[in-house]
């Protein structure tokens, strides 16, 4: 400002000054920004250039004592059984849960834990599959660096890590890949050899764990693999519809995976209209025990991942592990049991 000006200095003036935007402005001055030093020193100069007077200290409301939770789609019931769990285990440690959709997009991942990491939360819980790749990975592992630093942590839940050993960060996961060799092996050893395998999107590390379990059970039983009996998509009943109509028009499958319950409900659906008896003429097997699959005609053989108690985990993790060393020890690395439910939608198939 001008020598004698009687104008004060307002946070926009500061910005201007410092070549920088009122956001990061607001972050330097509330210390809720790990920021670069140079970009301090600029703020904190115009700060003093301007004789600007800091008239609110913290602008944000503190979240101390919540744990906050990005869910990948809010009307999924497998993710809210886990979001269940973890409510369930927060509230009997006396915390708050926050709860966030992510849609699965990288970006709204990062912008959760920062904003979280901004309001002093004690803990960020990642839930499900994204399309993670290295950058994605590297930006987790930063994030959870600075939330370690801070006394908070990060603790991904129903998805592996893959990214660096070292990082700071918690992970609660079931065995995908070994669940889905369980339900793929459960119908060959039925008999079974045609069997499709309607996945979930290609790029998320959880639907691969699962075509990997599928393509590992088939070569242990010496099964060639038909490419045209395997696809990746949206685990909606709408795709499975769709996708099991089409490879009923068109192959001689006698079984199907399906990587998820509504998957699998969705062919069971095309099925009957196909006017293909379950399990008679196709055997169906699904993925995660959900209760739509105990209401499916007839009910559905699936992968029993426990829900709740993957929840449970995932806050006990957040709330009780201790600060994560220099490795990624098999402490901070918990991993849930599975086991195949056995039900009315699979049929032995005899070869002719």
């Amino acid at each position: 400002m001008a020598q004698g000006s009687t104008k004060r200095a307002t946070i926009r003036d500061v910005a201007a000054h410092a070549g920088v935007s009122v956001a990061t402005v607001s972050r330097v001055l509330n210390d809720t920004y790990d920021a670069p030093a140079a970009t301090r020193d600029r703020v904190l100069r115009a700060v003093k250039a301007l004789d600007y007077h800091v008239t609110q200290v913290k602008t944000l409301t503190s979240l101390s004592g919540t744990i906050a939770v990005g869910i990948p789609i809010l009307e999924s019931a497998f993710f809210m059984s886990i979001a269940a769990g973890i409510e369930e285990q927060a509230r009997a440690a006396g915390r708050a849960v926050l709860f966030s959709a992510t849609a699965s997009d990288p970006a709204l991942e990062l912008d959760l834990v920062d904003r979280m990491r901004q309001r002093g939360v004690e803990a960020v819980i990642l839930m499900g599959g994204v399309h993670e790749d290295d950058a994605h990975r590297a930006a987790l592992a930063d994030r959870a660096e600075v939330l370690s630093r801070t006394g908070s942590r990060l603790v991904l839940c129903g998805r592996p890590w893959h990214g660096e050993p070292d990082a700071p960060l918690h992970v609660v996961d079931y065995d995908a890949e070994a669940g889905a060799h369980a339900v793929t092996t459960y119908l060959l050893s039925a008999g079974h050899r045609r069997i499709a395998h309607i996945g979930g999107p290609s790029h998320y590390a959880t639907a691969q764990r699962r075509l990997a379990g599928y393509l590992r059970a088939l070569s242990e039983f010496d099964v060639p693999v038909d490419r045209s009996l395997v696809s990746a998509g949206q685990m909606s009943r709408d795709r499975g519809f769709e996708q099991a109509r089409a490879l009923l028009a068109e192959s001689d499958m006698t079984a199907v995976f399906a990587a998820n319950d509504v998957l699998a409900a969705g062919v069971v659906a095309a099925a009957r209209e196909a006017g293909r008896q379950v399990p008679g003429e196709l055997s169906v097997v699904g993925f995660d025990d959900i209760p739509v699959a105990r209401d499916v005609y007839p009910a559905l053989t699936t992968l029993h991942i426990p829900q709740m108690e993957v929840g449970r985990a995932a806050a006990r993790t957040a709330i009780y592990r201790p600060a994560p060393t220099s490795q990624l020890p098999e402490d901070r690395y918990v991993v849930i049991g599975t086991h195949i439910v056995v039900r009315d939608s699979v049929r032995p198939h005899t070869r002719s």
